[in-house]
């Protein structure tokens, strides 16, 4: 039996476990996009309508820097993960970050499409809405992926990357969070969008920190009800529906961009070795690895993990 299966049956498990203990307890009903707006998106927050795309932006830092850096989220994350990091890069840099369609307050995707390429669409389009000509682009997990697509597709307008535990190339989980477990099970996935108990959004959060004592009642609070805006359950499973793993990986082998790659190596979700294949596979790129950091190494420790990523931008030029 695979860990994958595995996992899922265990997630089949705790849904019926769930439902013994009562529906009532774990009943969770959608939120409307009004009622997040004063606690998760307070200024400099913005809302931007991209072709049609609600998008939640934040455009933070010298409006005049000429290389801004454009940093993309993961899986059932927002622009809030990166909070640590734009604190103190806006200090001296435009830092510009997002809610991709699905997550965080953007809402649900246009026609439903939660492709890896479709999200480069979205992002591509973004830079061409607020006029940037070249960038810094940085993305964890997804937007990781995302970032380097964008990366190949366009490389006259990327001047760097940064890829902090990065999709990109297919891989055998260690462990993966329950709710993008439950997401996935055909029928059971349903269910998930009317059922959420804060403990099954902890254990998850938990399950992407080196150190789950790191995480604390106020981020899984953030979590819990960003993903209760209206329409991100439903993204949720059907982003997993459309999820292809490692299907363009060759394309990495042509990226030229100055990259750094950030990765932790208490990663259970994406293994640490996928780390050394982009630096293997990205012609003079550097990887650091930061030894009790997990999945998502800039939310679990922004300072540290920040402190390359600074020497970096040090070697790019406009």
């Amino acid at each position: 039996m695979s860990r994958l299966t595995e996992a899922l049956l265990r997630a089949l498990g705790l849904l019926l476990l769930l439902g013994a203990l009562g529906f009532a307890a774990t009943k969770a009903p959608d939120r409307p996009l009004e009622s997040l707006i004063q606690r998760w998106a307070p200024p400099p927050s913005e809302f931007i309508d991209l072709n049609g795309q609600l998008l939640h932006l934040r455009d933070q830092g010298p409006s005049g820097d000429k290389l801004p850096i454009v940093l993309i989220h993961g899986t059932s994350a927002s622009l809030h993960t990166w909070e640590g990091w734009v604190k103190e890069l806006s200090k001296t840099r435009r830092v510009i970050s997002f809610d991709l369609p699905g997550f965080g307050l953007s809402g649900p995707a246009v026609a439903a499409d939660y492709s890896a390429d479709n999200y480069v669409k979205t992002v591509r389009a973004l830079l061409d809405h607020l006029q940037l000509e070249r960038i810094v682009l940085g993305g964890n997990s997804l937007g990781g992926e995302i970032a380097w697509m964008v990366a190949a597709a366009e490389p006259q307008r990327v001047a760097g990357l940064i890829l902090v535990d990065a999709g990109g190339y297919a891989f055998t989980p260690e462990s993966v969070p329950v709710g993008f477990l439950l997401a996935r099970l055909p029928g059971v996935g349903v269910l998930s969008e009317y059922l959420l108990p804060r403990s099954l959004v902890e254990r998850s959060v938990q399950s992407v920190y080196g150190d789950p004592a790191k995480v604390s009642p106020a981020l899984v609070e953030r979590y819990y009800e960003l993903t209760l805006r209206a329409g991100n359950r439903t993204a949720l499973r059907q982003r997993m529906a459309q999820m292809v793993l490692g299907d363009q990986a060759e394309r990495i082998k042509t990226l030229r961009q100055p990259t750094l790659i950030l990765w932790g190596a208490k990663d259970r979700l994406i293994p640490p070795d996928n780390g050394q294949a982009f630096a293997r596979d990205i012609a003079g790129s550097q990887l650091t690895v930061f030894p009790d950091l997990g999945h998502v190494p800039h939310e679990e420790d922004p300072l540290t993990t920040l402190a390359p990523v600074q020497a970096f931008l040090t070697t790019l030029k406009p």
